[in-house]
């Protein structure tokens, strides 16, 4: 008969604290917009998977020889800008369980077009044939770390956003280009830096109710979810006794054959973690993606890790906690590339019927890697885990700079949330 244990939790804390701050008072912001159209030239689609014609989120979109590109939106969509006088022809489009496709960028009409990506898939009989065991296998992924990544620190350039919804209403749009300082995966606890170029926000004062949630510490977060570099709760050798793990079929990332490992808590196990999917490159073993979730059964008992300060008379039940890291290849070498966590909860105030519901999400993608000219720049001008970018990034704030820049797509019902703050802000002064 198996015992009930409880272990003690001693990871990495940054893994899940994605934290959030309730205040009970109103906050005002401002939006910039700009159009800049001569230096640079731009493009629209639609990724859809070729079978059920849905859209596909979060796929890569990259001009092809480059590092530069973006990710597309939940309704599958991405816009993506060139320098005009760049030579650049095509464009390369992947996705994990997709093949890779490539368009020629004078394709891409005014309106946008529709790109489909086919579905790809290995029975799973054929990795257990092929690779053995799956926890074996993944502690080979973790020794190849230092081979698999660069070995020298980069610098990377980042598009971040953060939305908090309300209900069914947008009621927080912060948005950043980061620098970031990316140590070498030598040493898997090398210092990362990233700190803010440029920044803007919107919130939409009119469907926020007395409760003003913040989020803390969110592209100091993102950069410390590189589970490759942070192996936290997950990837850390000390907690892997803690899972159970099976194979989960094979499919294709970049035109490369990946393995999928599934992972969930032992049934033994009482303290709340994480269950998911890693994704493993195989010719060499590179953790090419995780997409994971804090244990669902037990998702609520965690709700004090997630908070640091709220009203006496709220309580607040956390629902889940989501989060997807992607990397891609470029000249043999994996770097990170999407980051996306999001938190889902619902506050009551005590002693009365009704209650909110919100929704927390945080987006870095990846924009651009220099090798060249890196710079560790100094702590005092990096993010932290303290910090909250919504009331930081209006001394960032530039005018001129939005136009030129690759971002991802918004939704739509963002872009009206800020189209209806900046008419009711114009109207004020």
């Amino acid at each position: 008969m198996k015992t009930k244990t409880s272990q003690k939790r001693k990871g990495n804390p940054l893994i899940i604290a994605f934290l959030f701050v309730l205040l009970l008072s109103l906050a005002y912001a401002s939006v910039a917009y700009s159009q800049d159209t001569l230096s640079y030239k731009s493009y629209t689609g639609k990724i859809l998977d070729s079978k059920t014609k849905k859209p596909i989120v979060f796929a890569n979109v990259v001009l092809k020889g480059t590092n530069i590109g973006t990710v597309t939106n939940a309704d599958g969509e991405f816009l993506i800008k060139v320098p005009a006088d760049w030579n650049i022809e095509e464009l390369e489009i992947t996705h994990i369980g997709y093949w890779s496709t490539t368009i020629e960028l004078a394709e891409l009409k005014e309106n946008g077009k529709e790109i489909m990506l086919a579905a790809s898939a290995i029975p799973i009989e054929e990795v257990t044939v092929l690779y053995g065991d799956p926890e074996e296998l993944l502690l080979r992924a973790i020794e190849n770390i230092p081979e698999n990544y660069s070995a020298e620190p980069v610098m990377l350039k980042a598009f971040y956003r953060e939305t908090i919804k309300q209900n069914r209403n947008y009621v927080v749009v912060a948005e950043a280009v980061l620098d970031i300082y990316k140590a070498g995966y030598k040493k898997i606890s090398g210092t990362d830096r990233t700190r803010i170029y440029k920044g803007r926000k919107s919130q939409d004062v009119k469907k926020m109710d007395t409760v003003i949630v913040k989020l803390q510490g969110g592209p100091f977060i993102s950069l410390m979810l590189d589970i490759a570099k942070h192996p936290g709760e997950i990837l850390s050798k000390d907690y892997m006794g803690m899972y159970n793990y099976t194979y989960g079929g094979m499919t294709s990332v970049q035109d490369r054959q990946s393995m999928i490992i599934k992972f969930e808590p032992k049934e033994y196990i009482q303290d709340p973690i994480y269950e998911g999917k890693i994704f493993l490159d195989t010719e060499n073993l590179a953790i090419i993606g995780i997409d994971f979730n804090l244990d669902e059964d037990k998702v609520s008992e965690v709700t004090e890790l997630f908070i640091r300060r709220k009203p006496t008379s709220m309580k607040v039940d956390i629902e889940s906690a989501n989060y997807l890291i992607k990397y891609r290849m470029h000249e043999d070498t994996w770097y990170l590339s999407y980051v996306r966590s999001e938190l889902n909860f619902r506050c009551r105030w005590k002693k009365k019927l009704f209650s909110s519901k919100y929704e927390l999400m945080s987006e870095m993608a990846v924009t651009d890697v220099e090798k060249e000219n890196v710079r560790k720049f100094k702590y005092s001008e990096s993010s932290r885990y303290s910090d909250v970018l919504a009331e930081q990034v209006s001394q960032f704030e530039d005018p001129d700079f939005w136009g030129k820049d690759n971002i991802i797509k918004p939704d739509e019902s963002i872009e009206e949330a800020i189209e209806k703050l900046s008419r009711r802000l114009k109207r004020r002064m």
